[in-house]
């Protein structure tokens, strides 16, 4: 009878220093059909050979994993961001020439109405936004220059679907290696 219970005291204590071992549930990142904004090298967002949004690499910028975001507009306009969305659902852009500038283009946790600043600096190139609409398959933020003197109170509107990104009658549509459209 003592082996028995010796057996079953060792087993018990084995039992509780596996489960005291076991990695803390965590929270799993959102899948593309759940982010407003789904990020994967080779994502791409085309409207023809003049205007497209690809992604085309990724880069640790102070230690964090950010996406390089390359758009032609017009046929002869580039332009690169480097975005990632945090823990927190914020959509964060950087540079690796600046690594210490973060600029919130984006908060998908917000509620409509919620507000916030891109950098919070209250200077001309700060910019206040609003959280305009959130649906369960789409959210749209208001940028406004308010501490700028020619561009305050002519906002813009950036929207973002869930599980496509940006919104647009695209052409080609391939969002984390399927082609939607």
């Amino acid at each position: 009878m003592k082996n028995l219970t010796l057996k079953l005291i060792i087993f018990m204590l084995s039992l509780a220093i596996v489960i005291s071992c076991k990695k803390p549930l965590s929270t799993p990142a959102p899948t593309a059909s759940q982010s407003f904004l789904p990020m994967q090298v080779g994502n791409l967002w085309y409207m023809n050979s003049q205007n497209y949004t690809e992604i085309k690499d990724s880069v640790m910028i102070s230690g964090k994993l950010y996406y390089k975001f390359v758009s032609l507009i017009g046929g002869d306009a580039f332009a690169i961001s480097y975005l990632r969305i945090d823990e927190n659902g914020k959509l964060i852009s950087s540079d690796p020439k600046y690594p210490d500038l973060k600029v919130i283009r984006g908060d998908f946790s917000a509620k409509v109405g919620e507000q916030f600043f891109t950098i919070g600096t209250g200077t001309d190139t700060d910019q206040q936004v609003t959280v305009t609409e959130k649906t369960d398959t789409s959210i749209s933020f208001s940028f406004d220059y308010i501490y700028h003197i020619n561009l305050k109170g002519h906002p813009y509107v950036n929207t973002y679907i869930k599980g496509q990104g940006y919104p647009g009658d695209w052409n080609r549509l391939k969002i984390n290696g399927v082609l939607l459209k």
